[in-house]
C-alpha cells in the first residue's frame, strides 16, 4: 500500500503538516501562468520550446532534458528502463521516499546493502523524511566518466532534487563535474506550493545520449499537459526564483518556531537542512492514537514508519495559526491517560 502525506480519504485538511509543499504558496507568478494556459489544445508534442527554456535555466544542452509527468512517473520509468538494460540490484537509502522501493519491487529489482554491487542507486538531497543528505559518500564519488564507486560505468545513480529549492541551510555534497555523472530529477511543484499540478523533468548525465533516447521512447505521447508546461516554464522565471528565495526566509522562521513549540511539549526534533523535519513524541503519548486524535481535528502529521523511520512523524513548516492549532491539540493529547503500548523505535541503519 502506498502511503503519502496530504489529502486522504477523510477529505480536505484544515491544518496539513504532512505535505512538504511550500506553505508560503502558491507562487503568484506561476499561478497566473496556470490561469493563462491554453487547455483547449494539445501542447507541441516535442516540447522543443520547454526543453530549450529548461536547458538554458540549468546551462545544459537541450538533449539532456527528459520531461516527466511527475517525479513518481520518472521514478517508475527510469526503474523500468534500468531493468530492460539488465539491472538486477538496487541500492536504496535506509530512510527514504517509498516510491523508490515500490518501483524496484514492481520491476523485480533486488535491494542491495552494498552500493558497489547495485546497478541502480537512489539518493535525495535534502532527503525525505529527514531533510538531510543521502549522498554522504565523499571519498567514493568519482568525477564524470570515472570507473568506480556510485557513478561507475553501467551503474545508474538518480539524485532526487525535489527539495533543493527549499534548502534552508547547508550546501550540496556534489561538485559540478560529479553532478554531470548522475541523473538529476526535478519536481518544482513542491517548492511552488502547487503539488496538484503534476510536472517534472530530469537532467541526463553528460554522456547519456543513448540512455536519454531510450527513456524518451518509454514515455507516452504528451507526457505533460498544458498546465504542466506552464508550471515548468514559469518555474524558470526570475520573479519565481525571487519569490522562492523570499519564502525560504519565512519558512526558516516558521520551522524554528514549530520546533520550539514541540520541544516545549517534550518532543525530540531531528536536525534537518530543509523546511521539514522529523520528530519523536514524548513517552506519555501513543503515536497512533495521537495521530488519530489530530486527524479528527483536521490536523495531519506524516507517520514515517512507511519510510523506514519508526516512532516518528514528519512535519513541514506552517504558518503560526496552524502551529497554534497543533499545539492546542497536542496539549489535549497530553492530558489523556498515557497508553502503555507504543510503537518501538527502530533507529535507521547507518548509510553505507
Amino acid at each position: 500500500m502506498r502511503i503519502h502525506g496530504g489529502s486522504d480519504a477523510l477529505g480536505p485538511l484544515r491544518y496539513d503538516f504532512s505535505s512538504n509543499s511550500n506553505a508560503c504558496g502558491p507562487c503568484p507568478a506561476v499561478l497566473q501562468a496556470l490561469r493563462e494556459a491554453d487547455a483547449s489544445r494539445y501542447p507541441e508534442p516535442g516540447y522543443a520550446e520547454l526543453r530549450a527554456v529548461l536547458a538554458q535555466f540549468h546551462a545544459v544542452a537541450p538533449w539532456r532534458i527528459v520531461l516527466a509527468g511527475s517525479a513518481s512517473e520518472f521514478i517508475f520509468r527510469v526503474t523500468a528502463w534500468a531493468r530492460r538494460n539488465g539491472a538486477t540490484r538496487v541500492w536504496l537509502p535506509c530512510v527514504a521516499y517509498g516510491d523508490y522501493a515500490h518501483a524496484a519491487s514492481a520491476w523485480q529489482l533486488q535491494a542491495s546493502a552494498d552500493i558497489d554491487s547495485a546497478d541502480l542507486v537512489w539518493a535525495c538531497e535534502p532527503s525525505s523524511p529527514l531533510g538531510q543528505a543521502h549522498t554522504v559518500w565523499p571519498g567514493r564519488w568519482p568525477a564524470a566518466g570515472a570507473g568506480s564507486g556510485p557513478c561507475a560505468a553501467g551503474r545508474q545513480l538518480v539524485l532526487d532534487c525535489a527539495y533543493v529549492p527549499l534548502r534552508l541551510r547547508g550546501a550540496a555534497s556534489l561538485r559540478a563535474e560529479q553532478l554531470d555523472a548522475v541523473w538529476r530529477l526535478w519536481s518544482p511543484n513542491k517548492a511552488l506550493g502547487l503539488t496538484g499540478v503534476r510536472a517534472a523533468y530530469a537532467i541526463a548525465p553528460l554522456h547519456a545520449v543513448q540512455a536519454t533516447a531510450q527513456l524518451e521512447a518509454l514515455a507516452p505521447s504528451w507526457v505533460l499537459g498544458a498546465h504542466g508546461v506552464a508550471l515548468l516554464q514559469a518555474w524558470t522565471h526570475g520573479a519565481t526564483q525571487d519569490w522562492i528565495q523570499r519564502s525560504r526566509r519565512t519558512l526558516a522562521r516558521w520551522r524554528a518556531a514549530l520546533q520550539a513549540r514541540l520541544t516545549a511539549l517534550g518532543w525530540s526534533c531531528l536536525p534537518s537542512d530543509s523546511h521539514f523535519f522529523c520528530a519523536r513524541p514524548p513517552a506519555a503519548l501513543d503515536l497512533a492514537g495521537t495521530l488519530a486524535h489530530l486527524r479528527q481535528q483536521g490536523i495531519k502529521l506524516r507517520d514515517t514508519s512507511s519510510m523506514g523511520l519508526n516512532g516518528h512523524v514528519r512535519l513541514s513548516a506552517q504558518p503560526p495559526a496552524y502551529q497554534r492549532a497543533l499545539q492546542r491539540a497536542l496539549e489535549q493529547s497530553l492530558e489523556q491517560p498515557p497508553v502503555k503500548s507504543r510503537v518501538p523505535f527502530v533507529p535507521p541503519a547507518p548509510a553505507p
